[in-house]
């Protein structure tokens, strides 16, 4: 019997491929195709069947109904200001540098800096911005990209730059807790108790299926996160590099407890210290304060006038 069948293309799904067969013998044309019902398919691994990844899910859960619940995992914008110390080996000259700074989940924030002699960004340092006797210097970044803007106009942040920031979101508490826990392709793994900056904490670890993880370790009594913790690798040395933040000092505001005080470390070494003097969530905050235009290229020398 001659089989009528149209031409498939090699690179259509298997599952695809499968359907269409057994239709393509016995029919003809003037007759609609019987549904053929396909075999069951393999069950789909539960990557967290698993007393330990039950443990691992259990504490993480106590720590969201702790941090405030559904405020907690649902607040759209945050905002914050206090004054923060650059640090090199643990060490800084700075008296500390008042800032603003507003986040909008999942992907905007804005960095600002005023009135600072000295100005050391989130991301590094830029030295000396002067601007008609004051200092000025805004960061946003909105999605994949990040604008800079000082007293020469507003260029992008250099791609290193914006690498390491987003690789920081990618990390941070928010997305730990809105994104990688509902993923299920992420593992969940519990790893017992440690002491961490003196408190009793419990520590869980999440793994996407890049390959890619996250360590967070709570407040065995408060179930507060206490530290954030995650590695990568140089591309040009390939050496490992490890980041942390650490939280400390929470207080309540508008039914979310949410830390004043966040250490940065690299490689053990203390980068930057930040200390919130308010906060507070669901601002109406236009869509202007994160958006910019790139109007020079620092690369190129400004022109003489």
């Amino acid at each position: 019997m001659a089989m009528k069948a149209g031409p498939m293309k090699l690179l259509r799904p298997l599952a695809f491929l499968l359907l269409l067969f057994p239709l393509a013998y016995g029919q003809k044309e003037t007759e609609p195709p019987a549904r053929v019902p396909l075999p069951p398919g393999p069950a789909s691994v539960n990557l967290n069947d698993s007393d330990n990844a039950r443990k691992a899910r259990a504490i993480l859960d106590q720590t969201i109904e702790a941090m405030g619940g559904q405020p907690y995992l649902t607040y759209e914008n945050r905002e914050e200001t206090g004054r923060y110390y650059p640090l090199y080996h643990g060490r800084t000259n700075s008296t500390g540098i008042p800032y603003n700074y507003y986040v909008e989940y999942p992907d905007k924030d804005r960095f600002e800096v005023i009135h600072t002699k000295d100005i050391f960004l989130l991301e590094g340092s830029v030295g000396n911005v002067k601007v008609k006797g004051q200092f000025d210097l805004v960061q946003i970044f909105n999605g994949d990209k990040g604008y800079e803007t000082t007293y020469k106009g507003t260029a992008a942040v250099e791609p290193l730059d914006l690498e390491n920031h987003l690789r920081r979101r990618r990390h941070s508490l928010e997305w730990v807790f809105r994104k990688w826990i509902r993923d299920p392709n992420v593992a969940l793994f519990s790893d017992g108790q440690s002491v961490v900056d003196g408190k009793v904490c419990e520590g869980v670890t999440l793994l996407n299926s890049q390959n890619d993880s996250v360590s967070v370790y709570l407040d065995l009594n408060t179930h507060y996160p206490v530290k954030i913790e995650y590695s990568w690798r140089d591309p040009k040395d390939k050496q490992k590099n490890v980041e942390e933040e650490h939280y400390d000092n929470y207080k309540l505001v508008q039914s979310i407890w949410t830390p004043h005080s966040i250490t940065r470390y690299f490689n053990g070494e203390t980068s930057q210290q930040r200390f919130i003097a308010t906060a507070s969530y669901n601002q109406k905050l236009p869509d202007s304060m994160f958006e910019a235009a790139v109007t020079y290229d620092p690369k190129v020398p400004l022109k003489k006038r």
